[in-house]
């Protein structure tokens, strides 16, 4: 990270933050194409500070997000998590049914707790029906599995990279702090606001076709320098993290699916 930062003062490795802005802006416009060619991006955000701007924020935008516990092979074994998925989807028909009354009362409360549990860990990613084009992580040390599994699919990684973290494995680098409550909610939004912008553009391109052209709201880069002299001002940082101990039991086999094909790489 030595690239990114401006100076060492007490011990503590400060940011570039004019080097930041640059890395946003790149990120941006490489996360706008995305969402305006219709794919999805991921965020994985699992640590305590991050959990609820990350659901609240990307949820807006309709894109799928993890902030449960990573469950291992979620990418290099989709198929098998697309098929607990259906089990989750299953057990809510299951639920409408009358057949529902015909159960006993431990066998609902089983069923229950199993549908409760998979909705938990997985319920964020209901609609993804295949392969993520891109991740956006949110400490890149804490999603390390994710991150190897991004690697070995070839699928683009966008992260916020702390001064104490290896940026060599990130394909869009953010260099952040990524324990600061503030910062997380600065750059998931900007992220977001761009995402928003391509899906604007989406939607307008399509109806151009049908004789309608609204004007989609425009992403501007003046709205990073100014939200970026609210990070440079600060507040009290967060560092508690809180891990997230979740069995995993994952069922069906690995055979895949018509509708789980991988998405192609990022194009800029």
């Amino acid at each position: 990270m030595a690239p990114y930062i401006f100076m060492e003062k007490n011990g503590i490795h400060l940011i570039d933050l004019q080097k930041t802005i640059v890395k946003i802006e790149e990120a941006a416009s490489a996360i706008k194409q995305i969402a305006k060619s219709g794919r999805k991006v991921l965020f994985v955000a699992t640590k305590k500070q991050a959990k609820e701007i990350v659901a609240e924020a990307v949820g807006q935008v309709n894109m799928p997000y993890v902030v449960e516990r990573w469950p291992g092979g979620m990418l290099t074994n989709f198929p098998t998590i697309r098929k607990a998925v259906k089990k989750m989807i299953s057990i809510d028909k299951m639920m409408k049914d009358a057949s529902w009354d015909n159960l006993s009362k431990r066998e609902k409360l089983q069923i229950g707790r199993q549908r409760a549990k998979l909705e938990k860990i997985l319920g964020s990613i209901a609609d993804l029906t295949r392969l993520p084009a891109a991740l956006f992580i949110v400490d890149v040390m804490k999603e390390k599995i994710a991150v190897r599994e991004a690697q070995r699919l070839g699928i683009p990684v966008f992260a916020m990279v702390d001064t104490n973290s290896d940026p060599e494995a990130i394909d869009f680098v953010i260099p952040a702090n990524d324990d600061a409550s503030q910062s997380i909610r600065l750059v998931i939004r900007l992220m977001c606001e761009a995402i928003a912008e391509g899906l604007n553009e989406r939607k307008a391109e399509r109806d151009k076709e049908d004789g309608d052209e609204p004007a989609p709201k425009r992403f501007r880069k003046g709205d990073i320098k100014k939200s970026a002299a609210k990070f440079v001002e600060g507040e009290e940082e967060d560092k508690e993290e809180e891990e997230v101990d979740i069995d995993d039991d994952e069922e069906g086999s690995d055979e895949p699916d018509e509708d789980d094909e991988e998405a192609g790489k990022t194009e800029e």
